[in-house]
């Protein structure tokens, strides 16, 4: 597929990119637009992007190629190379050339042959790296400056959408939650008499007690039928 230039045309391109971000149903199909978009308008043969979530730690989230995942998974385990850079700096890191790299003397045996070039770009929202845009080229000194340029709109685009997909499937775990705790509640009510705020009391003091989430109780009466 011809690669975009910047201009008028990359402008149209990120218009359409803005509305298919805005139509994915959730997270996933959010970045696999963005992966799929850094292939068309990007000087790139791979891409992938990494997600992070408070206290949890980072996760591939989508890939465009098997050897994406390789590289980006043993970062995430190993705690090295250009991904954890960037992921603690919130700065992009460009590698020019893999082959020759000596920031991170491993990673650079790891990607010896896979991968010529790299590209890292933060992923922000509100200040915070809620992920990392991967790109790589199979040939050294493979990202021009407009490269550069259009993976940090793409980087902005895509931090809008996720920050905005994530929210809405939290209200929509939250929205869930609230229909799990009623009808557990309404099983407790019935099986053992109780009043609503006794239902919910036995289920509150099941999850601090153990440590489950409030919803994980709730599903345990509904399939079991009975007090947690």
């Amino acid at each position: 597929m011809t690669q975009p230039s910047p201009g008028p045309d990359m402008g149209s391109a990120f218009a359409h990119l803005a509305i298919d971000l805005h139509a994915a149903p959730g997270v996933d199909e959010t970045v696999q637009a963005v992966v799929d978009f850094a292939l068309q308008a990007i000087g790139c043969d791979y891409a992938g992007v990494t997600l992070t979530r408070p206290g949890e730690q980072a996760d591939i989230a989508a890939v465009t190629d098997p050897v994406v995942e390789q590289i980006l998974r043993w970062q995430l385990d190993v705690g090295d190379g250009p991904l954890r850079t960037v992921l603690e700096t919130a700065a992009t890191v460009h590698v020019a050339d893999a082959a020759t790299e000596d920031r991170w003397p491993t990673w650079t045996q790891l990607v010896a042959g896979l991968i010529g070039s790299v590209l890292d770009v933060p992923l922000i929202a509100k200040k915070i790296v809620i992920g990392v845009l991967s790109l790589y080229h199979d040939k050294p000194n493979g990202f021009s400056c407009d490269d550069e340029a259009i993976a940090h709109i793409l980087a902005r685009h895509a931090s809008i959408a996720l920050a905005t997909a994530r929210r809405e499937a939290q209200l929509i775990q939250r929205v869930d939650a609230r229909k799990l705790v009623g009808q557990a509640q309404g099983i407790l009510m019935e099986r053992h008499n109780l009043t609503a705020d006794q239902a919910f009391d036995v289920l509150r003091r099941y999850s601090q007690d153990t440590n489950t989430k409030l919803r994980d109780v709730a599903q345990q009466v509904i399939d079991n039928r009975r007090k947690p």
